[in-house]
């Protein structure tokens, strides 16, 4: 039995070493090719239902090549079969690498909350919990009905899930005897126009954990003064409309994806995990929010001087800022969408630059701000790390550790510069820093992949439909920055305008600021009709 079973072996093995990343295979050459024939095969039984029916205690009949499933069961077992079932693994893997992924992404959720929660004070802990957990419901129920279908309602088939192509129907302009995509059509409620299929599932579990991201970063800027039902249609009108039109430009297939293919801009915008998709759209609408809103009563005296509003708890700061960092590794190595074949294995350098990123973040704010202050700050230093993760989202796949360490070292003392630029010169009140940790740090992040994409990365041979790999302007090609530029152009020029001009129709019909009496009292009774903490005397 056992020589039967080399020839099946070593098909195998060469059938999966197909799918291997070139670049990350080691360096010795590769075994001579086996001619194996089906009567090499014959001998090996398929598997027998009357077995399969008494069931498998000792598990002696799973896990052999006895479990490949045959088309025909007169003729036995074939190479057809095998290659059949190597191809369903390549696949289960990829399927099972995203799921995890994604599950690792939503709590990325509870991080946020905690830090958040921490970062204000306590008479409002309930609410602003609240907030980061309704966000996920809320943004759910809009991405599900509307949004995904906007946002990947036009992709084609996507190899690494199966290539399923039921979705595939984009809305297109022609400009400039160009093609340019605008939103998806395909994809409301996950079953329109044949759309319950099982890759589509993957896709939206996927997409839906990154869009609520970027939707509970805007929680933090307006938290301690905002009403909640404003909160409610706010949220649910970026998760329907603003984020998946953007997402749709950038991953859907869509304009700025294809500035490489129609104009010979580099590969076209290249934001490898949503440094611009995620955290510049929820950053640039938490500006938005942030301006409408105003600052808090008693953040600046009657001379514009900001007042320190310190949060309660820096251990749930710290504590959040550890399970982001953690849910990370579900965010930028998930991107790949699969483990095997098309340069997938790269997913263990994304996460070492991601890791790396993190640290030289965290490092920068540290010393900047013990250098600046006396003395190294906490929460500084939780942003700075968070800052240093939000910059490489965007080149985690396209940069080597060398630039991943840059890249986070310039981010932690980016993050600290623009706090106090918002703050002081802005007089932007945002309790949690989230305009620059994720707005400021998401666009710097977008432009790094301009500069330091090294050209290294193979992902199926190309990107955006350009063959070749990203490389930046440090490497070689400055028009890869262009199509970066023009992706932070568009945040700056419709994001932000438009998530400005929805938020002030919310508060023309809303109202998105609480009175002044609940905002000093605390919004946790006021709005959502508990104290986070009840059996203790709080101070405004």
């Amino acid at each position: 039995m056992l020589k039967r079973l080399i020839p099946v072996i070593l098909l195998t093995a060469a059938l999966w070493g197909q799918a291997a990343d070139p670049a990350a295979a080691p360096a010795t050459p590769p075994p001579a090719p086996v001619a194996i024939t089906d009567a090499d095969l014959k001998g090996i039984e398929a598997p027998k239902p009357e077995l399969r029916a008494k069931g498998d205690p000792d598990g002696a009949l799973t896990g052999t090549v006895s479990d490949v499933a045959v088309s025909d069961a007169k003729k036995g077992l074939t190479i057809g079969d095998l290659a059949n079932q190597v191809g369903q693994n390549k696949i289960a893997i990829n399927f099972v690498w995203t799921l995890i992924a994604g599950f690792l992404v939503m709590f990325m959720q509870a991080g946020f909350a905690v830090v958040e929660t921490g970062l204000c004070r306590a008479k409002n802990a309930n609410h602003t919990m609240m907030m980061n957990f309704m966000v996920y419901a809320v943004g759910m129920l809009a991405f599900w009905m509307i949004g995904f279908a906007l946002q990947m309602g036009g992709v084609g088939a996507v190899g690494n899930l199966g290539g399923s192509p039921v979705l595939n129907s984009e809305f297109t302009v022609s400009l400039f005897g160009k093609t340019f995509g605008l939103f998806g059509q395909n994809g409301y409620f996950l079953m329109h126009n044949g759309t319950y299929d099982v890759t589509v599932m993957v896709i939206f579990l996927f997409q839906m954990v990154f869009m609520d991201t970027a939707l509970t970063i805007v929680t933090g800027s307006a938290a301690e003064r905002w009403k909640f039902a404003a909160f409610l249609v706010s949220s649910f009108v970026l998760g329907a409309f603003i984020y998946p039109v953007f997402a749709n430009w950038a991953w859907g297939g869509g304009w700025l994806a294809n500035l490489g293919a129609n104009f010979g801009l580099g590969h076209g915008y290249a934001d490898f995990a949503g440094s611009g998709v995620v955290h510049s759209v929820g950053g640039l609408t938490a500006l938005a929010l942030a301006i409408i809103v105003g600052p808090r009563i008693g953040k600046f005296d009657r001379n514009g001087r900001p007042h320190a509003m310190p949060g309660h708890d820096i251990v749930l700061v710290l504590t959040g800022c550890f399970i982001l960092a953690f849910g990370w590794f579900g965010f930028n190595p998930g991107s790949t969408l699969g483990a095997s074949g098309s340069g997938n294995l790269r997913i263990g350098s994304v996460a070492v630059n991601t890791m790396l990123a993190g640290m030289g973040g965290a490092f920068t704010s540290m010393f900047y701000m013990w250098l600046r202050y006396g003395k190294p700050d906490s929460s500084m230093s939780g942003n700075g790390l968070l800052a240093g993760l939000v910059a490489i989202t965007a080149p985690c796949g396209f940069v080597n550790p060398v630039g991943s360490v840059i890249i986070g070292l310039i981010a932690g003392v980016l993050v600290c510069v623009s706090v106090e630029f918002v703050e002081r010169v802005m007089k932007i009140d945002d309790p949690v820093g989230a305009i620059s940790v994720h707005g400021v740090n998401g666009m710097f992040g977008v432009i790094a992949v301009g500069l330091f994409a090294d050209g290294k990365s193979n992902y199926g041979g190309s990107w955006n439909g350009v063959p070749g790999a990203v490389t930046g302007l440090f490497y070689g090609d400055a028009s890869q920055l262009v199509a970066q530029l023009i992706g932070v152009s568009t945040l700056l020029g419709v994001v932000f305008t438009v998530a400005f001009a929805a938020n002030v129709l919310i508060d023309v019909l809303v109202g998105q600021r609480v009175a002044a009496k609940a905002e000093l009292q605390g919004l946790d009774l006021p709005e959502v009709g508990a104290l986070g903490y009840p059996e203790f005397e709080l101070k405004s």
